[in-house]
């Protein structure tokens, strides 16, 4: 029992027992009190640790790429080509043409003189036989006749041409008007040499068209015509024989009663173009 005289509380042993269980009670209490404060704490500071900072290379946003493709490739166009134009007249080169192929002599010796008689008045008919002053011979015998041409030109000499392929019907004009087999041949006969087209009938001059002492003029019936040389000047003979010689040296052979005629030792299959 308490007893509160002079101030002085007195407690019993009984309640002595009482306060110390109170005591621990209140003890548990409060340590229970305080684990439950405890984790209460702790569930309140449990903190989301936030994601590391995101550095400068990832801040920046990624360019968005398009996805690979092919390069677009220009269609292939044709290459652009110069209009086409007429070429300008040239000899064709040797191989494009048989050696039978009559082809015109001026187109190969162009520095060749060419003073076709029987295309003009200036023979001995009086009379116009050839329709055409071109001369005309085959492809063979001009290659020969370029290579007499380069030699004579060395020296200060050109051929000149008087007579080269000659058709038929001519051969028979002639004939018509000088039947002598000694200067004209008998086109009865076939075929004469100029109308194979590998004869002709020529002269020379100098390389300014100056003429040059030979034995006699074109189409000269008579003994002077000959190459017997006996009846004429030493420089006519001597300019005859020039010219023989390097006839002769590049393929031809010569007529005997006429000093201008040489044919090609070689006979081509006429073809006239």
């Amino acid at each position: 029992m308490k007893n509160r005289a002079a101030g002085v509380i007195i407690i019993s042993t009984d309640e002595m027992e009482l306060i110390d269980m109170d005591k621990k009670v209140i003890l548990l209490c409060a340590a229970a009190a305080v684990l439950l404060a405890g984790c209460e704490n702790t569930e309140e500071e449990q903190v989301i640790v936030p994601a590391p900072p995101v550095t400068a290379a990832a801040e920046t946003p990624t360019e968005k790429t398009e996805p690979e493709t092919e390069p677009e490739t220009e269609p292939e166009t044709e290459p652009e080509t110069e209009p086409e134009t007429e070429p300008e007249t040239a000899p064709p080169t040797e191989g494009d043409i048989p050696d039978g192929e009559l082809v015109r002599v001026l187109d190969y010796i162009p520095d060749a003189v060419a003073d076709l008689r029987y295309a003009t008045t200036n023979n001995f008919t009086g009379k116009v036989i050839y329709d055409s002053g071109e001369a005309y011979l085959c492809y063979g015998t001009v290659k020969k006749l370029m290579k007499v041409q380069d030699e004579l030109r060395e020296r200060g000499f050109s051929i000149i041409i008087w007579d080269p392929y000659r058709p038929h019907e001519a051969q028979e004009k002639l004939w018509e008007v000088c039947p002598d087999p000694t200067f004209v041949a008998d086109p009865r006969n076939g075929i004469t040499s100029h109308s194979r087209g590998n004869t002709i009938d020529l002269g020379i001059v100098y390389t300014d068209g100056s003429k040059v002492e030979l034995p006699s003029d074109f189409d000269e019936f008579s003994a002077i015509a000959d190459r017997d040389y006996s009846d004429v000047s030493e420089e006519a003979a001597e300019n005859s024989r020039m010219l023989e010689d390097i006839m002769v040296r590049n393929g031809f052979y010569g007529y005997w009663g006429e000093w201008w005629h040489y044919s090609d030792n070689d006979t081509y299959e006429l073809i006239i173009p």
